[in-house]
């Protein structure tokens, strides 16, 4: 069973939705005991990282989800989601993450070239970067993926294992031992999302 986490902010039914069509059960909850009773758990998170950080917090499940994860469980964040796992994120003042994977939130503004445009909207091809990572064991290396994002993560060489060309190569998805973040929608992602989701759920 896979634990989506409620906290108030993401787009959960179609994530939830997109599991009933590979197979998996999944729920949508903010109950401690429901998640930890999960085989994996994902951190979705669409909006303003401050907001979302915050009500993270002011519901306890930030504390839920690092222990976990220490635990050995298997977590996914999801484009916002996967912003919070690292250490902070200068989205409007710099703001605090979980912590979960090196590396920092930074605007796209300034940093790629003035002439594209922002935020990074809609479909864009998966670079691998070194071996393989498991999570894309049934997609290939030149498939295309849903963005929607105005920031992205950085510093986080040590994790990397795909990126996406936009005027420079911009973080697509990172893995740090169990933890795993894709900046991209698989549940946006068609086909080929849908086979990242079932990967996960076979990890």
């Amino acid at each position: 069973m896979i634990a989506i986490i409620d906290y108030g902010i993401g787009n959960l039914f179609s994530l939830k939705s997109s599991f009933s069509r590979i197979g998996e059960q999944a729920v949508v909850t903010s109950d401690e005991s429901v998640i930890k009773k999960a085989d994996r758990i994902i951190l979705p998170g669409v909006g303003a990282f401050e907001d979302a950080a915050r009500k993270l917090r002011e519901s306890g499940l930030d504390k839920v989800v690092l222990s976990e994860v220490q635990d050995g469980k298997a977590l996914m964040g999801i484009c916002l989601g996967m912003q919070m796992l690292f250490d902070k994120s200068y989205e409007y003042g710099e703001h605090k993450g979980l912590g979960l994977i090196k590396g920092e939130v930074v605007a796209m503004s300034g940093n790629i070239p003035s002439e594209l445009k922002i935020p990074h909207m809609g479909w864009n091809k998966l670079d691998f970067v070194g071996e393989k990572d498991e999570l894309f064991k049934y997609v290939n290396e030149g498939d295309f993926v849903y963005f929607v994002h105005s920031y992205y993560a950085t510093g986080c060489d040590e994790a990397l294992i795909a990126t996406a060309e936009y005027g420079k190569p911009i973080t697509a998805a990172v893995r740090q031992g169990n933890v795993w973040g894709c900046q991209f929608h698989p549940e946006k992602s068609g086909k080929v999302g849908l086979g990242i989701l079932k990967a996960f759920c076979e990890i």
